[in-house]
């Protein structure tokens, strides 16, 4: 192939917004919209690796409202700087799962993931850009804070001046000198968990005229996914797959799977004559929320069902060496943990916290409270990966969500777990009560019964690379195993969301099985008396509850 790359030298000013969070850079549309922005930080990503001529690097986004402009402008800068090829989903699309699925496969040297997640979409919406590395996860800090110093001098970008590729077509093209192939954005994943999971056993359970479940893809990027696994492959009716079709700004809703914002599928669990299983995804297909005839399931305990049923599962079965969770995530996972004999870590939230420990062998299942569940299969949270776990575990048990639930309570204990969210708070004042947490000294202090015997701003150590992280999170502990942990979100766009994690242990079967609000309505009390987030907000109740 001839290589006829002739880069454009556009010079530039930097912004001074540009620090990537957990998940990487997001921003409002318009943000990303103004002259240079999105450029300025593409450039300042390849200005961070300096070896990546000649690589192959995997292209690929939700489909959110300025997904396909932004795909465009990366090809053309990545002509510009050198990539050897591009490995790009068709129309732009691919889930973020899959997206570190092709980088692992193909042994790719990293690669672009377009979504900001679970944030709204459209023309006022969110977007989001973050890079993988070459083991399919985020970019670690260490690579992040170089981007983002290179964001703060930045004078210049590269980019090549080049007509659009046509992303429909499948198969090789060309862009100057730059190979690029359009790929199915499924098949490469669909044979991954097809690898992973009993699908025979599977497929029987939604081939059964008893069993009724619905998947709601929210009009995210896992309704192509989902349709062509539980539908085209295992055998489920038409129609199990609901709002399946990858929309610019999901319809109108909020593309986050929890009870607030899938309310409609959550409605059709409950009652007299509710679905057997439920579940939902999120904007790019990395989250999802497990639900069973009236009942929900805990992201916490979802992990550790997870890995209590291991053996259940093909692609796990003797195989589990530890198992790592967020900070912020009930301890639910600790307990399977220590009766099966195996590792527990507790990391910051993020879900490149996990890498080294997947990537080491230390760990095989890992999960965050905010509806992440995932394994060693790729370094990313997977949501149809979870469903499909939750299936299969579903079938060779031949028990409901329900009953599941309560046996893994009786042997292990419940932990009852929520997260009340601040949402758009004042940012100087999410500060200024976080400041005023950590300078506080409530060891030996008791509230409304309870007496505080842990008082910390979480940080950690990888136990793989030495890497030390701080700040992430005060966590309270309690003389009765409760707990509450205060953190600021790293997802937001807009103000501060300040997130407030109640826990509280209950080992006795006879009261597993109580409102969870009620149980934690002293903790909740406390929680705000110790941080006055009311006075300090302005708010009398939080935006959402999970």
């Amino acid at each position: 192939m001839h290589d006829n790359r002739v880069a454009t030298v556009v010079s530039t000013a930097p912004f001074d917004d540009q620090k990537p969070g957990t998940s990487g850079l997001r921003k409002a549309v318009p943000v990303f919209q103004q002259p240079h922005y999105l450029e300025n930080f593409v450039q300042s990503v390849f200005d961070a690796l300096p070896d990546v001529a000649g690589k192959t690097l995997v292209v690929g986004g939700d489909g959110r409202f300025f997904n396909a402009e932004a795909i465009q402008v990366i090809l053309r800068m990545a002509c510009a700087n050198g990539v050897g090829k591009l490995l790009v989903g068709q129309n732009g699309l691919l889930s973020t799962p899959a997206v570190s699925n092709l980088i692992r496969k193909h042994k790719a040297y990293g690669g672009f993931v377009l979504s900001a997640s679970h944030n709204p979409g459209g023309p006022d919406g969110d977007f989001g850009i973050k890079y993988n590395i070459g083991n399919g996860g985020p970019a670690p800090e260490s690579l992040t804070e170089a981007i983002y110093a290179n964001s703060r001098r930045i004078d210049q970008y590269r980019i090549v001046e080049a007509p659009d590729c046509d992303l429909s077509i499948l198969g090789p093209q060309s862009l100057g000198g730059m190979a690029i192939e359009i790929v199915d954005p499924v098949a490469d994943y669909a044979q991954l968990m097809e690898s992973l999971f009993d699908f025979d056993a599977i497929g029987a359970l939604l081939r059964a005229g008893s069993f009724k479940m619905c998947f709601d893809a929210m009009h995210a990027i896992t309704g192509p996914y989902a349709k062509a696994i539980l539908e085209d492959r295992l055998g489920a009716p038409k129609g199990t797959v609901v709002n399946a079709v990858p929309l610019p700004d999901f319809g109108g809703h909020h593309p986050d799977p929890n009870l607030v914002h899938a309310a409609e599928l959550v409605a059709k669990t409950r009652g007299k004559t509710p679905l057997d299983f439920g579940a939902a995804s999120d904007g790019d297909g990395d989250r999802n929320m497990i639900v069973g005839a009236n009942c929900f399931v805990t992201p916490s305990d979802s992990l550790a069902l997870i890995a209590a049923h291991a053996d259940c599962v093909p692609g796990y079965a003797g195989r589990l060496t530890g198992i790592a969770r967020s900070m912020p995530t009930s301890r639910a996972a600790d307990r399977v943990a220590e009766k099966l004999g195996v590792a527990a870590f507790e990391t910051p939230t993020g879900w490149k916290f996990f890498g080294n420990l997947l990537d080491a062998g230390k760990v095989v299942f890992c999960g965050e409270e905010s509806f992440g569940t995932g394994s060693d299969h790729v370094r990313e949270k997977d949501g149809l990966w979870a469903v499909l776990y939750w299936l299969n575990i579903l079938a060779k048990t031949n028990k409901p969500v329900a009953q599941l639930l309560a046996e893994h309570w009786a042997e292990y204990g419940r932990d009852y777990y929520s997260r009340h969210d601040y949402e758009g708070v004042d940012s100087a004042a999410a500060a200024q009560l976080m400041a005023d947490l950590r300078a506080a000294d409530l060891i030996g202090k008791s509230f409304d019964g309870r007496t505080v015997t842990l008082f910390d701003d979480f940080a950690y150590t990888d136990p793989v690379n030495g890497e030390h992280t701080t700040g992430q999170g005060v966590r309270i502990g309690f003389d009765d195993g409760a707990r509450v942990v205060f953190r600021l979100s790293g997802t937001g766009t807009s103000g501060a969301t300040l997130r407030v994690y109640l826990e509280h242990y209950e080992p006795r079967p006879e009261h597993q099985h109580a409102d969870t609000q009620a149980v934690l309505a002293g903790l909740i009390a406390t929680a705000r008396a110790i941080s006055g987030v009311e006075a300090r907000t302005g708010r009398k109740a939080p935006d959402v509850i999970t």
